[in-house]
Formats: structure tokens, C-alpha cells, sequence
């Protein structure tokens, strides 16, 4: 079908809008039906781009033919309309009074706006170059005032079809030449591409007196791949600082302004001498656009900076963000979010961003948007460039970390309390009777230790929940080491319930959990937590806090202490051995088996039958480098947003699946198996609005449907799910539908489909830093949904963690391995600045994972830069480049292959230890080599494997 007339471009985006934010899922928007944007005059920019090298043409040639029309129409075409080329000289009725000679092409008998003048540029462009297109253009006709001229290109595809690319636009009026210039990239080559200008409206002729696409400034390093790449200091945003007026730019949903101050003079720009104001603002999305199709490339990372700020509506701060709005040549839509930061209506503030597009888009907007309706969005200066590769970080050089040696002064208050002080109008004095053993997550990362004093710190007067004992500790630090915490609390007699106590470091006045704890006056408590500081702090305070006012806080043997990671380590490698190897023998028989004594054997391990998986996002899989990587390197998948119920029925009744089902084929071609996450997600944030506005009827049957939809559409295809994400840290249908809903939930779930094993799945069960969701209250949500006949089948701890301590996270595995149910870690994510720091972290969750006997399975919440939900954690870089930590994942992944060689003994059997998976041996007899595949499957038990020769 023709696509819409492009003069008809004219209306505004609509539809609902909102969006999924959490602290540690995926920001994305949920698909809209909207409408074509408006647009305004011209893509005008050159964006000079390194030569492609191709024997039979130059790139720095016009490589449009009979570009002036000197052979008249020859190797032009009219599209379904008439042409004829003129003199420049002769006075074509009501035409362009200008005498400029040559001769020039009129396109007449118009009956839509997008007939014009075509050529077919097939054979002389290529893929990956960046083509500047420039051409002189005007228009005749009845016509009072400007209208716009396009150039655009038809792009044949002979599997998917025709798709059109908007390449330029130019404001012209009859009375004099207009000049319109763009760019384009081609990251795949269409079987056939058509270059034409149109889009005056019809009645109206187009006039062209040349036109010229040339792809300049040739790069002689460009010898491999087809392709000319923007030059790295390049902006491919077109009039960036609006001093070309609002040329390029549209309101998106609203109007823009230009000004060179507003506010009586009190807001000028930050730099050059305009900006422009989105106004008439009635919804957040609501802003300053601009098309910047054709002008990025599929897998190149882009830096983005903008300058704004907020103005009127009596709003002082608000969220602004940076989006992509992105169009797929099958009309599927995409949201990506940018760039976000805090404006304020004072001052300019900078936006700063990156962003990747994994497939080939047919359209692409960015656009400014976030404050509430009312309120204008001040634009200054918006830059989009090709993003510098990062110099790899080296690692950090620490000298004498002094592990195990605690950096609390007077600790074991020998001294009375010299090295504390009051945070606040408390009063701490010594007591005696607390523990004399060190806390046992401490005691197991120390070893041996002399006995605590049994002296505590008594803190009573406490009239805020801030105040207890201090210490300041900034010249004891170093950075990037991994400091863990530990200590004894507990409160005094009189406390109403559980109190929270936490022990937090203030670093430049900013708070840092160094864990928590649910304490009462009965016993003494262990507390235990991590942290680690990678920016040169000022000033950082140690400080215990939590309890209520009035109530008396007790603390003893606080230590503090930098982690000796690789004593674990060794630890951990003998662990791994006896938890996960198995004893093998090889028995063989067969033809050549007479007499095998002797015979040389080498058995190596080609896969580990351990779960190791990954997070996939659909726009993932449009890049075969992202596929590539996971494919060959995990052999479990998690959806990032695709299974949601709010991405699968955003808007009520309007259902898509297609997300899922196209990531689902990908995974069952490679034999990957999948995670279900999630059927529902507890807190209410998450919840479409739609939902969140039924009544409790309606809500139940919504809940009924929502289950049956998906369990009978996937029966059967995804080996586990995530019932009800979130339990601990959310309530909304248990809120609104009684505490039964729950274990209803995974009831309903089994019944419909009885194969998958049914999880919960939430967040700092490992990390001693909530008491929301500590083990013991895990346990205790588990054993409650149990009672009520849920069938809970796993135990899935999402494993968002920061500067992760061994023993810690070890605790948590035991004392959640007494349920007897598998433990997945379901959302693996480590994030540090420093990319060796991060492979550390990396390193420490998945050997601690690796070598515990109650965990089934590790799943990574995603490894490839900008697709990750927190920064500073992928393993790959966004152009495909892999780092330290996504080294340090493939040589565990190596390191977690068993190997042997050796003799086949006397009863004709070779014996090793080695982990389950796929293995391939090799038999050297005297006269032939002879190679076999086996698999050893997870057991208890030794295993025999008979190999026929």
C-alpha cells in the first residue's frame, strides 16, 4: 500500500501515555496507537562522512544523474504525474522570476502530494555510508505563502517490502529558489532504492534545477567493510542552537517558541544567542521534537547532551528526560529512554545520555519532555553525537589493604567511649554483657578471631531516630576495596514491636546502608551488611541509627573491616569441587575393547549443564552481534518486560504477545530454556493504570483472565514462573482482594498449567540491607503461602547487589536452603565504575552461587551496555566490545569445564570427576582414533557411562 501522503503529515501525537518505573526494572513506555506528527520546514544539515572504498565509483561524485537536467528528463522518471524541463531563461508562467540559466525540470498534472520526479540510485550507493543530499528547488502555482519540498527515498525490499525514508525538506515559496539538504544512511542495502522529490500540495508544480547526493570526505583506513561512518565530533542534530530560528524543530503535542530571552530579560541563553519554549503544554510528553531518521545508525552508540530548563506554571523543579521515539518498518513502536535530570525554573541544566538502536528503523524522534502540563520546557542546545569509545578502567592499585583489620577505633571499648561521639542530644555511656564471639558472618570471613569484651555502647536520651553513637572514619578508608560490616545490636526494655536498627555511613553527606537488622530487647542481634566508596569522598561518618524515639539502643563489637576476596575464593573452588563435580566411570565395550588396557583416553567437557542465563529484551534480539554472544554463551532466558502484564495488555482487552512469542522462537531455536517473569507484580507502582481503576469485582475477574490467558497460550513452554514479583515489598491485589488472593495465585497457576515450577521471586534477601525482605521474613512468606496451599516451588532471589561480601551473601543461602526448595538467583546485576572492580563482584556472587548446594540456577539481569537497568554493570560494551567483567564471566564459564587424561585401566574403565553436561572422549588404540559423545546427568551418586567402540 502507498504510504500516506507525506503534505499530509500535519497532526499532533495523541493517546494515553505512562510508564513502569522502578528500582530495579526497565524503565520502558507501553506501545500507543498514535498518530503522524507535525512537522516543520527542513532537515537542513551536511554531515560531511569518511569515503566509502568501491573500485568502480568515487564517493566524493554526484552520484545522481543528469543532476541539471542538461539532457532534459533523461534517467528521471514522473511519478504518476508529468514533467518536462524548461529553460532557465524562458518565462514559465507563473514561476521563479530569478534568472539564473541552465535549464530546470517541471513536475505538473499533481494529484497528490507525493508525486514528483524519481531516480533509481540502486547501483551507486552502498551500505553503512552517510550520503549529504543537496538540491535547488522552488514551486509555481496557486500558492499564497511557503509550502515544503521532501526528498525521500523508496527503499524495495523483496522479503519485507517497500518502506520510505525522509531524507530532507526544504521551506519554499514562488518567488525564489529554495535549497534543501539532508543526509541518509542505509544500514542494510534494499534490493532497489528510488531517490525522488516531492510534496507540495496537489495543483501545486514542483520546480528542480539540480539535485546532488554525494557521500565526501573520503577516509583512506576504510578498506574492509562497506560502509562511511559520521565523524566522531559531529552533531546529526540539524540547527542544534536554534539559530537557523526553529527550522528542524516541531512541537510534540504542543507549540514552540523561539526567544532570545524571556522573564523581563532574566532568562537568556546559556550558549549562542536563542532557545525555544515547548508551550501549550497539556500533557508531560508534551515538548520539542526533532527527525533524526537516516541520520543514525543501527549499532552505534550515540552521546547525547541537552540544555534546559522549566518555566512558569508556579513549578519550580521537575523531572525533564530525553526519549527516542522509534518506528519499525512494520509499524512497531518503541520508547527509549535517554537522558533524564532535575530542571529547575533558576537555572540551564544539562541532560547527558547514550543510546543504541539494535535494528534498522524507518523513523526516529527525539524529543524533550517530563514536567506536568503548563509548565514550558526550555530548550538551548541539543547535541547527538557518535559516542568515543571508553579507554578500558585499569584496575585499582591499593596499597596494603590490611584485610581483616578493623578500622573502628575503640571498638571493643577498652577505652571507655574515646573515638565515639553523640550523633545528636544523646547519651552514650559502657555497659558489659554482650556476646563474647564474634557475629558468625563475620567470624566465617575472619577465621579465628580473640574474643570480643563483652562491653557494649548504651545510647539512651534519644529523641530522633537518627541519634546514636559516631565515629568519623575518612582517613581509614581506601577505595574501591570492599568493606564488610558486623556487629552486636539490640534495644533496651519498653520497645513497642520489632525496631529497625541500621548501621549507615554518611559519605559528603550522603546516606550509605551498611546494613540492617529487626532487633527487640530480648536478645542481642547479629548485624551485617557491605560497602564500598569509588569516588575521593571529603568527609564520611560511621553512625548507628534506627530505633524509635525514647527507645535505648545497644551496640557492641562494631567492626569494619577491608575482604580479603581471594582467601575466599580458594575456599570456594575446594566447595565447588565436592558440590558440584560427581564421580564419572567410563566403561567401555565394543569391537576394540579386547584388550583396552592402556589406551590413552582425553575427555573434554563441551557444555556445563548448570544454569546460566541471561535477561533478553525483544529490541535485543534485532541485533545478531547481542544474539551471538547469547546464544553461545547462556543456556537460560528471563524477559525483561515482554511478559509483563503490562506489556502485554496495556490498555484493556488490546493484547500483545508478540513481543514474547518472537523472543520464545529465538530461544527454543538455539535450546534455551525460559523463565516466565512475571504473571504479577505486586507493588503498585507497576501496575497499569487501567487495572489500578477496577473496582474489586472487576479486579477479580481481571486477575482470573490475566491467568488463564497466559497459562493456556504458553502451556507447557516455560520451564519456571514468577507468580507474584515482589511480595515483600508490595501489597496491591492482597489489598484490594484479601490476603487468599496469593496463594490462589499459584493455585490457579498449577491447575492451568501443572509443569512449570512456580516461584517468588524479590529483591535484598542477600544483602543484609532491608529488613523487609530479610531471609528470616522470606521464610516466613513462604511458609505462610504454603500453609495456605500454594504449591511453591522455588525460592527466587533477584540478586540487585552492590559490593557483594561472600559470607554474607553465604548466610542468607543457609539459612534459606532449611525450606528444601530450589534457589534461583532469577536477576543477577553488580555495578561498579570500575570495570575490575565490577568482575570482582561478578566474580564473588557467581563462585558463592556456584558452590552452594541449594542453589539451581543463575540468571543475569542482561549483559550488554544500555540494556542493562543499572549503569555500570554490563559485561559487553554497547558497540560489542567485551570488558573485564564479561571476560572474568567467560573464564569461569572455562574454568567450570571438566577435563581429563589418561589410561583406560585393567577392567577397562577410565574414572575422573567432573561437572554434569556434554562431553566429548577420545579413545587412541593402535590402529585408529575413536571419538564419542556422552552426557552426565546430575546425581547423587557415582555414574557409569558405557561407551561402545
Amino acid at each position: 500500500m502507498r504510504r500516506a501522503s507525506a503534505c499530509c503529515f500535519t497532526s499532533l501525537f495523541s493517546g494515553i501515555r505512562w510508564k513502569i518505573k522502578h528500582k530495579h526494572k526497565h524503565t520502558q513506555r507501553s506501545r500507543e496507537t498514535m498518530e503522524k506528527p507535525k512537522y516543520n520546514a527542513g532537515d537542513n544539515v551536511e554531515i560531511v562522512a569518511p569515503n566509502t572504498k568501491d573500485s568502480n565509483r568515487s564517493c566524493t561524485t554526484n552520484i545522481i544523474l543528469n543532476h541539471d537536467f542538461s539532457e532534459g528528463l533523461h534517467l528521471w522518471h514522473p511519478n504518476c504525474c508529468d514533467g518536462h524541463v524548461v529553460s532557465a531563461e524562458s518565462a514559465y508562467p507563473d514561476g521563479i522570476s530569478e534568472k539564473s540559466g541552465g535549464s530546470y525540470a517541471v513536475v505538473t498534472n499533481r494529484k497528490e502530494c507525493w508525486q514528483g520526479l524519481e531516480q533509481d540510485i540502486t547501483a551507486r550507493v552502498c551500505q553503512g555510508s552517510t550520503y549529504t543530499v543537496s538540491a535547488c528547488v522552488g514551486v509555481s502555482g496557486p500558492l499564497q505563502g511557503s509550502t515544503e519540498v521532501l526528498a525521500t527515498l523508496k527503499l524495495e525490499y523483496q522479503a519485507t517490502g517497500t518502506s520510505y525514508l525522509r531524507i530532507g525538506r526544504a521551506s519554499v515559496s514562488k518567488e525564489r529558489w529554495g535549497k534543501l539538504e539532508g543526509t541518509f544512511s542505509l544500514p542494510t542495502m534494499p534490493d532497489r532504492v528510488v531517490f525522488y522529490l516531492e510534496g507540495p500540495s496537489p495543483g501545486i508544480d514542483l520546480l528542480i534545477k539540480s539535485a546532488l547526493i554525494t557521500c565526501s570526505n573520503p577516509s583512506e583506513s576504510e578498506s574492509v567493510s562497506h560502509g562511511c561512518f559520521p565523524a566522531e565530533d559531529e552533531n546529526i542534530i540539524l540547527n542544534p542552537r536554534f539559530e537557523d530560528g526553529v527550522n528542524n524543530w516541531s512541537g510534540r503535542g504542543c507549540k514552540i517558541v523561539l526567544h532570545d530571552s524571556i522573564g523581563d530579560g532574566k532568562i537568556v541563553p546559556l550558549y549562542g544567542k536563542y532557545f525555544v519554549a515547548a508551550t501549550e503544554r497539556t500533557q508531560n510528553w508534551n515538548g520539542v521534537q526533532q527527525e533524526i531518521s537516516g541520520r543514525v545508525q543501527r549499532k552505534l552508540a550515540y552521546d547525547v547532551t541537552a540544555v534546559v530548563r522549566i518555566f512558569g506554571n508556579n513549578v519550580t523543579s521537575s523531572d525533564v528526560r530525553v526519549t527516542l521515539w522509534v518506528q519499525t518498518p512494520n509499524l512497531r513502536e518503541q520508547y527509549i529512554g535517554v537522558a533524564n535530570a532535575q530542571a529547575t525554573d533558576k537555572d540551564w541544566v544539562q541532560l547527558q545520555g547514550k543510546f543504541l538502536l539494535n535494528g534498522s528503523p524507518s523513523k526516529v524522534v527525539i524529543y524533550i519532555e517530563g514536567p506536568p502540563s503548563g509548565t514550558d520546557i526550555l530548550l538551548n542546545s541539543l547535541i547527538v553525537k557518535h559516542a568515543e569509545k571508553t579507554p578500558p578502567s585499569p584496575p585499582p592499585v591499593i596499597e596494603n589493604p590490611a584485610f581483616g583489620v578493623n578500622i573502628i577505633e575503640n571498638s571493643n571499648l577498652n577505652g571507655g567511649t574515646n573515638g565515639w561521639f553523640p550523633l545528636g542530644n544523646c547519651t552514650l555511656s559502657v555497659g558489659t554483657g554482650s556476646p563474647h564471639v564474634l557475629p558468625p558472618m563475620a567470624r566465617d570471613t575472619l577465621g579465628p578471631h580473640e574474643p570480643l569484651s563483652g562491653r557494649y555502647i548504651l545510647v539512651t536520651n534519644r529523641t530522633q531516630n537518627w541519634m546514636g553513637p559516631a565515629q568519623m572514619i575518612t582517613d581509614k578508608l581506601k577505595l574501591f576495596l570492599t568493606y564488610q560490616v558486623s556487629a552486636w545490636v539490640r534495644v533496651g526494655p519498653g520497645a513497642t514491636g520489632l525496631q529497625n536498627v541500621n548501621v549507615a555511613l554518611g559519605v559528603d553527606n550522603q546516606w550509605v546502608n551498611g546494613g540492617q537488622a529487626e532487633v527487640n530487647g530480648e536478645r542481642w542481634h547479629e548485624i551485617g551488611g557491605s560497602f564500598r566508596i569509588e569516588k575521593q569522598p571529603s568527609k564520611v561518618m560511621v553512625y548507628v541509627q534506627g530505633p524509635a524515639p525514647g527507645v535505648d539502643l545497644m551496640i557492641a563489637g562494631l567492626q569494619i573491616f577491608p575482604v580479603d576476596r581471594q582467601a575466599r575464593f580458594r575456599y570456594l573452588r575446594l566447595q565447588t569441587d565436592k558440590i558440584r563435580k560427581q564421580d564419572v566411570t567410563l566403561k567401555f565395550s565394543g569391537a576394540d575393547s579386547g584388550s583396552p588396557f592402556g589406551t590413552l583416553v582425553k575427555v573434554r567437557q563441551t557444555n556445563n549443564a548448570f544454569p546460566f542465563g541471561s535477561c533478553v529484551n525483544r529490541t535485543n534480539i534485532d541485533n545478531e552481534d547481542f544474539v551471538d554472544f547469547f546464544s553461545k554463551n547462556f543456556n537460560w532466558a528471563v524477559f525483561g518486560n515482554e511478559l509483563k502484564w503490562y506489556w502485554t495488555e496495556a490498555q484493556q482487552g488490546k493484547f500483545n504477545y508478540q513481543d514474547a512469542d518472537e523472543i520464545l522462537d529465538l530461544c527454543k531455536s538455539h535450546n534455551i530454556e525460559t523463565r516466565g517473569h512475571c504473571i504479577f507484580w505486586e507493588v503498585e507502582g507497576t501496575v497499569q493504570s487501567w487495572i489500578r481503576n477496577l473496582n474489586k469485582t472487576d479486579l477479580s475477574t481481571a486477575v482470573q483472565n490475566r491467568l488463564s490467558g497466559l497459562l493456556t497460550r504458553y502451556k507447557g513452554k516455560f520451564r519456571h514462573y514468577d507468580v507474584n514479583n515482589e511480595m515483600l515489598h508490595g501489597s496491591f491485589y492482597q489489598d484490594r482482594l484479601g490476603k487468599d488472593i496469593r496463594a490462589n495465585m499459584f493455585k490457579t497457576a498449577h491447575q492451568l498449567d501443572p509443569s512449570p515450577i512456580l516461584f517468588v521471586n524479590d529483591y535484598h534477601i542477600e544483602d543484609g540491607c532491608d529488613t523487609r525482605s530479610s531471609p528470616e521474613k522470606y521464610i516466613e512468606h513462604v511458609l505462610d503461602l504454603q500453609e495456605q496451599g500454594a504449591p511453591v516451588g522455588g525460592i527466587g532471589i533477584q540478586g540487585h547487589i552492590d559490593s557483594p561480601v561472600g559470607s554474607v551473601v553465604c548466610s542468607a543461602l543457609d539459612k534459606l536452603g532449611i525450606l528444601g526448595l530450589p534457589i534461583w538467583f532469577t536477576e543477577l546485576d553488580v555495578s561498579s565504575i570500575n570495570e575490575h572492580v565490577r568482575a570482582d563482584d561478578l566474580e564473588v556472587m557467581l563462585r558463592e552461587c556456584f558452590a552452594h548446594p541449594a542453589v539451581d540456577g543463575i540468571t543475569l539481569w542482561g549483559f550488554w551496555e544500555l540494556f542493562m537497568s543499572r549503569d555500570n554493570s554490563h559485561l559487553v560494551n554497547a558497540e560489542g566490545d567485551i570488558n573485564e567483567a564479561g571476560a572474568r564471566y567467560l573464564a569461569l564459564k572455562k574454568e567450570w569445564l571438566s577435563h581429563a587424561n589418561g589410561d583406560i585401566n585393567d577392567q577397562g574403565e577410565f574414572q575422573f570427576r567432573g561437572f554434569p553436561g556434554t562431553y566429548n572422549v577420545q579413545i587412541f588404540t593402535a590402529s585408529k582414533k575413536v571419538s564419542k559423545t556422552f552426557v552426565v546427568e546430575k546425581g547423587d551418586l557415582p555414574l557409569v557411562v558405557s561407551i561402545d567402540l
